[in-house]
């Protein structure tokens, strides 16, 4: 992420994939912390067996970093989900810019849009403000809403400092690393029941 000397806005450069390069600016806010480069490609290592043709969510979706990198790579959808009027408007923007008819925005709170029923995602990205305790309550009803598909892939960001809440006994760790002070993990969640 950069921010411009001009206008106040800064950017995000998507680093994989079929917009490899495109740099897209943002509206800067308190609390936005889109996912740095570094991180998202080691991420998107993780998920690379999986991302193509996948259903994504990304919650919290702030600058959009997470969804538009998965559609970059072969996402076949991405849900963005957040309250801010002026991000939900940028990822469209982008979305317009980059022909992205996979991506579709949803200005509302994590936990109301989770309430809702939806078609199961096969991966979801929790990226929260760090400290707001937000991760237990969007998992839980991830968990309880039958919106995950079988083997669904669950990242979370979190603060270096911050405690994972309890999660499902069928979600799986599959990796987990940390970079500077952020902590991040993809979780697969195995067959059988939410608990």
């Amino acid at each position: 992420m950069s921010r411009s000397p001009r206008g106040g806005t800064s950017q995000l450069r998507i680093i994989g994939g079929q917009w490899r390069g495109r740099k897209l600016g943002f509206t800067p806010a308190d609390g936005l912390r889109p996912t740095g480069d570094r991180i998202r490609e080691t991420l998107f290592n993780w998920l690379a067996a999986d991302i193509h043709g996948a259903r994504c969510l990304d919650l919290f979706a702030g600058s959009g970093a997470l969804g538009l990198e998965a559609l970059s790579r072969g996402a076949a959808h991405c849900d963005f989900v957040d309250t801010a009027a002026a991000g939900i408007a940028d990822i469209q923007r982008h979305l317009g810019t980059l022909a992205a008819t996979g991506g579709h925005c949803h200005r509302s709170s994590a936990l109301d849009f989770l309430a809702q029923p939806h078609p199961p995602w096969d991966i979801v990205f929790i990226d929260p403000p760090f400290g707001q305790a937000l991760v237990g309550p969007a998992c839980d009803l991830l968990a309880r809403g039958s919106v995950l598909a079988p083997h669904a892939l669950v990242y979370i960001e979190t603060g270096l400092d911050e405690t994972l809440p309890e999660l499902p006994a069928n979600w799986e760790l599959h990796r987990d690393k940390s970079s500077g002070q952020v902590s991040y993990r993809l979780f697969v969640v195995a067959p059988g029941e939410n608990v």
